[in-house]
């Protein structure tokens, strides 16, 4: 792993926030948890180069396949391309921004941001609950881009299989990280091996994940610190290329 000449990190959601592995110029690579996106900014020099696995730039309307990005990385992917699913309207995402307090009321919300997508796509599909799951992590992300234009510049959505497949050479992962929602050790095993090529430290990927993050984010943040580096670096690709922008100028793309 060559020496960054700026500060490159990757992160992803967790339970307790956002986990992001993180390479200043000088050191050796670093982890850490933080309670929201912002805080992780702040951790940053304004001119770090962060590449996230989570969407960046809402549709106002959804065609087949999604915003674009995902309908052109799937064929990538083989048997691990279900990892990438679509991202409704902007109208469904901010349907509901409660904090909900049962289960009963997380499962209304679901129902009013289904609808609102139905109505908003072509043809009409609801909303899943994976991706309902981390609406309020899109949103994080969302609002930051809208609030402060100049990240746009050095904010990047990736994916971590996207990125995977391209870290291999094109070809996708072999093994699924996770079977039945429970971490799989040998595709987990399989993906170190394959961050180890490009320069980590097997003792770094064996480390326990911090507090509040599972084993599969701090490997995913760490595959997106890698595609930072690719963006700075000028060897990453965006799909579509060149990226589409949103109403608010916010790039579509997912990079790798």
């Amino acid at each position: 792993m060559t020496p960054p000449k700026v500060v490159l990190a990757g992160a992803d959601g967790c339970k307790a926030g956002w986990i992001a592995v993180r390479r200043d110029p000088d050191k050796a690579p670093s982890v850490e948890v933080f309670p929201s996106f912002a805080a992780l900014l702040a951790a940053l020099p304004v001119d770090a180069i962060i590449a996230v696995d989570m969407p960046i730039g809402l549709p106002d309307f959804s065609a087949k396949g999604g915003r674009g990005p995902e309908a052109l990385v799937r064929p990538l992917l083989g048997a691990r391309q279900s990892s990438v699913f679509s991202i409704p309207s902007r109208a469904a995402l901010y349907a509901d921004t409660s904090d909900f307090t049962n289960v009963e009321a997380w499962y209304d919300a679901h129902r009013r941001a289904s609808e609102l997508a139905r109505s908003t796509s072509d043809p009409p599909r609801g909303v899943s609950i994976q991706a309902f799951g981390i609406f309020s992590k899109i949103r994080e992300i969302d609002t930051l881009l809208i609030a402060r234009p100049e990240l746009r510049g050095r904010l990047f959505e990736s994916h971590p299989e996207v990125a995977f497949c391209r870290l291999n050479g094109g070809q996708a992962m072999s093994l699924p990280k996770k079977i039945k929602g429970a971490v799989n050790p040998a595709g987990m095993e399989e993906r170190k091996a394959l961050l180890c090529r490009h320069g980590f430290e097997k003792a770094f990927l064996d480390q326990a994940a911090p507090k509040g993050a599972a084993s599969d984010d701090f490997l995913d943040a760490a595959a997106m610190m890698l595609i930072a580096d690719r963006i700075a670096g000028g060897e990453a690709r965006p799909f579509p290329d060149p990226p589409v922008t949103d109403r608010f100028g916010i790039p579509v793309a997912i990079w790798a």
